[in-house]
């Protein structure tokens, strides 16, 4: 606004020594009445350049920034190796989830997905709120949700649905409880399988309940998440949020229930002091190239990370499942993928991730050596299938595609024999690691490498992101 001012009062000025240098050669009744309608224009000028000077500033958006996530999936049959753990249908019922969020803020939105519906999806109330225990909520945090000022909403199939935002103060990595009301009959189709976090499902509409209820005292628990997929948060200036996209190491398959100990959580942990927020987008059982317990990563590399407000760099560990799922009891008609296959659509993601402005850090794929022994999938691992990851790590290591790379190999091997996760690191299926291993893993990230500074960070596409987002 200064630079305009400036012009437009150059412009008035130039205007009016034009008109006095012409007058110099006219009779000198002509001449006054320049200078008079000269200096009317002067006076006008000066009025409107005092008006634009003493208008208040206009105060900046706010600035939003994804700072939790859960990548939606499709809810499978009863004939898949694993259960689903949600109820296949909800009515007049409500579901409570607690999620921890990276990054803080003076608001909040949510972010509801029927991704995998076939049919609209009726939202009767949501609330936000800071939860105590056990489902519990601190009165004087409630909030209700609304959407377009209506605290309704219908959710059209295949879409999701962005609330306004919600005045609640929260800190870096403190959680939230967000509870959803379904009045009418709804097919679950959408969930998040491995929430590694205790959500709740009751009867009726007890979205503003201090405490979950029912006459029988029967809740159903389940460590699923329905419905819920994203929350932003409102920050003072524009934030930044690296994405992770990955498999079930990812998503935490052998973390603590209800401890919010997965690798991206210890991340976030680290990246929080640095006002930089961290969206898990892994799904157990996902791969590079194929569908698997969620569909492929170019499918969903727009939603789950691209789409995402603030994200300017990603970072993906896939690959695992792709090498090992054909033959087991996953996929046992499956031919396994090649070396070149893999790395192409590596490529891939990369080409379209710098399109949009978003920079890569690949991540090497841990040692499974024995792994998910005693259970259906105990030809997870094959010798055959342990060289081909080999193969792709050196590629990930040297190819020099990424803008970095992070050696989780590395990072977790036992030294004795590199084809295991280290004993102290193994949740004890040997493919899995556990708390200890989560921690050494996010230790391990090279902070400097993931960000290397605000002025190379920020890239052209980062910051029309950015500005989209605000």
């Amino acid at each position: 606004m200064l630079c305009v001012r400036s012009v437009y009062s150059n412009q008035v000025f130039d205007f009016i020594i034009a008109l006095l240098t012409a007058s110099e050669f006219t009779d000198m009744k002509t001449s006054t009445k320049a200078f008079a309608h000269a200096a009317n224009v002067l006076t006008v000028a000066l009025v409107t350049a005092s008006a634009m000077t003493a208008s208040p500033a206009v105060a900046a958006p706010p600035s939003w920034v994804a700072t939790w996530q859960a990548s939606p999936q499709p809810v499978w049959g009863s004939d898949f190796l694993f259960p689903t753990n949600v109820p296949p249908t909800l009515h007049d019922q409500t579901v409570r989830q607690i999620a921890r969020i990276s990054l803080g803020g003076q608001s909040l939105r949510i972010v509801l997905s029927n991704t995998y519906g076939r049919q609209p999806l009726a939202i009767g109330k949501a609330t936000i709120a800071r939860p105590k225990q056990d489902g519990e909520i601190i009165p004087d945090t409630l909030r209700t949700v609304t959407f377009g000022d209506r605290v309704a909403t219908s959710i059209l199939p295949g879409a999701s649905v962005i609330s306004d935002p919600v005045v609640l103060s929260v800190s870096a990595r403190a959680q939230v409880a967000v509870s959803i009301y379904l009045p009418k009959e709804t097919p679950l189709s959408t969930f998040h399988w491995d929430g590694r976090q205790t959500s709740w499902i009751v009867p009726g509409d007890q979205s503003s309940a201090m405490t979950l209820t029912t006459a029988d005292g029967s809740i159903f628990g389940t460590t699923a998440r329905p419905l819920l997929t994203g929350i932003q948060v409102a920050t003072e200036h524009p934030a930044q949020a690296v994405a992770i996209l990955g498999d079930s190491i990812t998503d935490g398959a052998a973390a603590s229930l209800d401890k919010d100990s997965r690798w991206p959580d210890f991340l976030a942990a680290r990246l929080a002091p640095h006002g930089v927020a961290v969206v898990n987008a892994g799904i157990s059982g996902a791969r590079l190239l194929s569908d698997g317990m969620g569909v492929n990563a170019l499918a969903r590399l727009d939603r789950d990370v691209l789409a995402q407000p603030g994200v300017c760099s990603v970072i993906v560990m896939l690959g695992i499942n792709d090498i090992s799922w054909p033959g087991t009891a996953f996929a046992r008609d499956e031919q396994r993928p090649s070396l070149d296959a893999l790395t192409a659509g590596y490529r891939q993601l990369v080409e379209q991730a710098h399109a949009r402005g978003v920079r890569v850090i690949g991540a090497t794929l841990t040692p499974f050596e024995g792994a998910l022994p005693g259970t259906p999938l105990d030809n997870y691992y094959q010798p055959d299938k342990d060289a081909l990851r080999g193969q792709l790590n050196d590629w990930i290591r040297n190819s020099a595609v990424f803008d970095a790379v992070i050696d989780f190999d590395a990072a977790l091997r036992d030294p004795i024999r590199p084809t295991r996760i280290a004993a102290s690191y193994d949740s004890g299926d040997h493919l899995h690691p556990g708390d200890e291993g989560n921690r050494a893993m996010a230790d391990f990230v090279d902070l400097k490498a993931l960000l290397p500074s605000n002025d190379t960070m920020m890239s052209p596409g980062c910051l029309a992101r950015e500005k989209a987002g605000s």
